[in-house]
């Protein structure tokens, strides 16, 4: 269960603006295409907010459990996330991660946990922090794509991006019409770690695109465990309150 709400926390969410628009149309690659382009095309994209609120419906499966919750996910951005989980109503884990740290507790089990980044990453297989997982939940692309190379190729009618240098395996697929990132992949083949995250949807706001969907994958050795969150009700530029105190008497957990 802690490994359950720790990944959904980590994953794995001014003006109120409500009013949705149409999901955006997306197109197919045609033809060839520099990465240098593709990834300017990427960063071409606003993001233009100061906060971030979502209620989002989670669905969690690995290969001991199934789980159907909600979510409030609000974002500071560049600054902090905080993740609600709540069950038929009652809040029953809650989830602040900052550049520095991540914390979460749950009431099942009145436990709570408080450390970095390096528990989360062995979990799914990848190195994070709080850029990577801000990006994850935004549709924007994990890795900063300026500070490293990349091949890229038209697979499956959508233009990709995939790392030339280093170890670890990195892929990128766009959509033509926006760039907007349809799939991001990191694979560790000798260590048996795959992490892809998509995204089936957008839909556009004055502040910025979003997706409508993220489906997260991770895979270690012969484990696997899907996260899927559809965004529900999505505003941005309120004023924002980020409430994180754990209940008196949880015991503090530590994991290896």
């Amino acid at each position: 269960m802690k490994k359950y709400c720790c990944i959904i926390a980590i994953i794995a969410l001014m003006t109120s603006c409500k009013t949705t628009k149409s999901v955006v149309a997306e197109s197919g690659a045609v033809s060839d295409a520099a990465s240098s382009k593709i990834i300017a095309g990427h960063y071409d994209r606003k993001f233009d907010f100061s906060t971030l609120y979502i209620k989002a419906n989670v669905r969690y499966q690995d290969p001991k459990q199934t789980q159907n919750v909600s979510a409030e996910i609000k974002i500071k951005k560049d600054e902090m996330i905080l993740v609600s989980i709540r069950f038929l109503g009652f809040t029953v884990a809650k989830a602040i991660i900052t550049p520095k740290e991540v914390k979460y507790y749950e009431k099942v089990g009145s436990k709570y946990f408080e450390g970095d980044y390096r528990t989360l990453s062995q979990w799914l297989g990848t190195d994070l922090d709080y850029t990577k997982v801000q990006n994850m939940l935004i549709g924007k692309a994990m890795d900063d794509l300026t500070k490293s190379k990349y091949r890229s190729t038209i697979e499956n009618e959508l233009y990709k991006l995939e790392s030339t240098t280093g170890s670890v395996k990195k892929s990128f697929y766009f959509e033509g019409a926006n760039y907007l990132i349809k799939k991001q992949e990191i694979a560790q083949p000798e260590q048996q770690r795959d992490l892809q995250v998509n995204y089936p949807a957008y839909k556009e706001y004055p502040e910025v695109i979003l997706p409508l969907k993220v489906v997260i994958d991770a895979m270690q050795k012969e484990k696997k465990t899907n996260i899927s969150i559809d965004y529900n009700t999505i505003t941005f530029n309120e004023q924002l309150s980020f409430p994180y105190a754990v209940p008196e008497g949880y015991e503090r957990i530590f994991i290896d």
